[in-house]
């Protein structure tokens, strides 16, 4: 029997797998999945003046979720585009 080889990817599914950590979609779900990527695809660059201390504010927020302080901005600014 030829040994197959993984790449990176495959690696880490079949270790989540192993773990019983990997969950596969389909359907609906794959299709919100899918939505998700596409509504975060950034392809437009924004230039603004702002308050240090709100930035610094925002900083800390972003810390304590352990993301960019640039991507939480980014969310923030999706999710009250998304309610307008």
């Amino acid at each position: 029997m030829k040994k197959q080889y993984l790449d990176q990817e495959e690696k880490a599914i079949m270790e989540a797998i192993e773990r019983d950590e990997f969950v596969p979609v389909t359907g609906a779900q794959l299709k919100r999945v899918a939505d998700a990527i596409a509504a975060r695809k950034k392809d437009m660059t924004l230039t603004i003046r702002v308050n240090r201390k709100d930035i610094h504010r925002i900083k800390k927020m972003a810390q304590k979720r352990r993301i960019p302080y640039q991507s939480y901005i980014s969310e923030v600014i999706h999710r009250i585009a998304q309610t307008a």
